[in-house]
C-alpha cells in the first residue's frame, strides 16, 4: 500500500512548465517575434527594439485581457498573432488572437480525457511552437498536433502515449517539441527504445526513435557542438545528446534525484560547448563541457542554483535564476557560470520566471508581479514593479515587438512595454 505521505509529497511537486524549441528559419518568423517559450533562440533573450523598463509611478498599460480555460502553457507571438493553448471542458483549445486587440482569428480543438491525479490543472503544460507555416502543440495525454498557422486547420495528430506504450507520469505529458528541419523531436518516454521520437513535420509519421529514457518536464534545445547540430535533452534520467537527423546518441549523463517523487524540469542552458543542467529534490546543478568529442564535468553543486521548474538565463558569464523548491519560497540568485560561485542571493524571493531585455531582467513572480532589475553581478537592485496578473502565474511569458504577453490560471494579458519617442530612460 502506498502511504498518504507519499501522495502528499507528490502533490507538493510544482506543476512544471515546459518549453518548446525550434530551428527558426521558416517563413514569417522575425528576430523580434517570440515563436517558442524563452524566445527565438531558446535562451530567454529578447532581440527586438528596446523596451520600457523604467516606468516609475506610471505603470505600463494593459492593452487587453482575454479569459482562458485551464492550463499552465505560456503564449507565443509571431507577426501580429499570439497563440495560446488551454482547456475548456473536455477539449484542448489552441487560440490564435490578434496582437492589436486580443480578438480571435481562429480556434482549433481536440478532445481529451486527461485528469490530473494530484489536484493540479487538467490543462496543457507545454507552450506551443511556431515553425514556418505550422503551430505544434503537445497535450498532457500525449496528443502531438500540427495545425496550419494561418487557418487553424489540423494537419495531423498523433496519440503518442497509446502508440509508444508510455507509462503515465505525475502530471501527464509535458516535454515540448524541438523542430529541426523536417522533423519534430519529442521526449515521449515510451517503452522499448522510444524515449525520444522524431516525427515528420508534414505527416506526423515516425522517422526514428532512440533511448529508453523516461519523459521529463524539460524541453530540448538545438546547439552546435564540434561544428554539428546536436539535440540536447534533459530527460527523466539526465543529459541525452543525439543527432537530430539519425537519432544516434553521442553523449549521456545520469542526472536525477534518488527520489522517485521528483522531476527534471528546467531546460538545458547552452553556452558555447558547455551545458548547464539544474534540478531540485537533492539533485543539484552541473556544468558539462562537450567539445572535441569528449564529455567533461566542470563543476557540480547542490548549493549553487537548483532550478525547480524555471529555467535560468545566461548573461556575460553569469547565470540568473531561482534556487530551491517552489513551495518553500525559492531565492533569486546570480552565480558565476565557470565555477558555480553564488555572487548574490535574494532570499525567499518566491517562485517565478525571468527573461532578459535591454541587459535587464524582466521577472514575473508567481504572485503576478512584474519586476525589472539590472542583469548585474553587483547585486539585485529592482528598478520598478507592477502587478499585471493574479496568483498562480506559473506560465512563462512572451515578449514580441515590445509587448509583454503573460497568463495566470484565468486570463491572458498583453502589456505595452514599447518605448515612446520622447521617453528618456534613467541610468541604472
Amino acid at each position: 500500500m502506498i502511504s498518504r505521505s507519499f501522495f502528499e509529497t507528490l502533490k507538493s511537486i510544482s506543476l512544471v512548465l515546459v518549453v518548446v524549441v525550434s530551428t527558426i528559419g521558416g517563413a514569417g518568423v522575425r528576430a523580434s517575434d517570440w515563436p517558442q517559450l524563452l524566445g527565438p533562440d531558446r535562451n530567454g533573450v529578447y532581440q527586438g527594439e528596446p523596451v520600457w523598463t523604467h516606468w516609475g509611478s506610471e505603470s505600463p498599460k494593459t492593452l487587453w485581457s482575454v479569459a482562458l480555460g485551464e492550463g499552465f502553457a505560456g503564449p507565443v507571438a509571431v507577426e501580429g498573432t499570439v497563440f495560446v493553448v488551454h482547456r475548456e471542458g473536455d477539449e484542448m483549445v489552441l487560440d490564435a488572437l490578434r496582437v492589436a486587440d486580443g480578438s480571435r482569428v481562429w480556434r482549433a480543438t481536440h478532445s481529451t480525457r486527461y485528469r490530473d491525479d494530484f489536484g493540479f490543472s487538467n490543462g496543457p503544460r507545454a507552450t506551443p511552437v511556431v515553425d514556418g507555416g505550422r503551430v505544434f502543440t503537445f497535450s498532457p495525454d500525449g496528443a502531438l498536433q500540427a495545425v496550419d498557422r494561418v487557418t487553424g486547420e489540423r494537419r495531423w495528430i498523433v496519440e503518442t502515449s497509446q502508440i509508444f506504450d508510455v507509462e503515465r507520469s505525475f502530471f501527464g505529458a509535458a516535454s515540448s517539441p524541438l523542430v529541426v528541419g523536417d522533423r519534430v523531436l519529442v521526449n515521449i518516454g515510451g517503452r522499448q527504445g522510444a524515449g525520444v521520437v522524431a516525427f515528420d513535420v508534414a505527416t506526423g509519421a515516425t522517422v526514428w526513435q532512440a533511448a529508453n529514457d523516461g519523459a521529463s518536464y524539460s524541453s530540448p534545445i538545438l546547439a552546435s557542438i564540434d561544428g554539428t547540430q546536436q539535440a540536447i535533452f534533459f530527460t527523466r534520467e539526465g543529459l541525452l545528446v543525439l543527432d537530430p537527423g539519425s537519432g544516434e546518441i553521442s553523449r549521456q549523463l545520469r542526472w536525477r534525484s534518488r527520489l522517485n517523487a521528483s522531476v527534471n524540469a528546467a531546460t538545458p542552458v547552452v553556452v558555447g560547448d558547455r551545458v548547464f543542467l539544474s534540478s531540485s529534490y537533492g539533485t543539484g546543478a552541473v556544468l558539462v563541457a562537450l567539445a572535441s568529442g569528449k564529455q567533461q564535468e566542470i563543476w557540480r553543486s547542490d548549493q549553487s542554483l537548483t532550478n525547480h521548474y524555471a529555467t535560468s538565463l545566461h548573461h556575460d558569464g553569469f547565470l540568473f535564476g531561482f534556487h530551491g523548491r517552489q513551495e518553500s519560497g525559492p531565492s533569486l540568485r546570480c552565480i558565476r557560470l565557470d565555477t558555480g560561485e553564488v555572487v548574490w542571493s535574494e532570499e525567499r524571493f518566491g517562485a517565478g520566471s525571468v527573461i532578459l531585455a535591454n541587459d535587464r531582467l524582466l521577472i514575473l513572480r508567481e504572485s503576478g508581479e512584474l519586476i525589472t532589475a539590472p542583469a548585474s553581478p553587483a547585486g539585485f537592485s529592482p528598478t520598478v514593479s507592477t502587478p499585471i496578473l493574479g496568483r498562480g502565474t506559473r506560465a512563462y511569458p512572451a515578449l514580441a515587438d515590445g509587448i509583454f504577453f503573460a497568463r495566470d490560471d484565468e486570463k491572458l494579458v498583453a502589456v505595452d512595454l514599447r518605448q515612446s519617442m520622447d521617453e528618456t530612460q534613467s541610468p541604472d
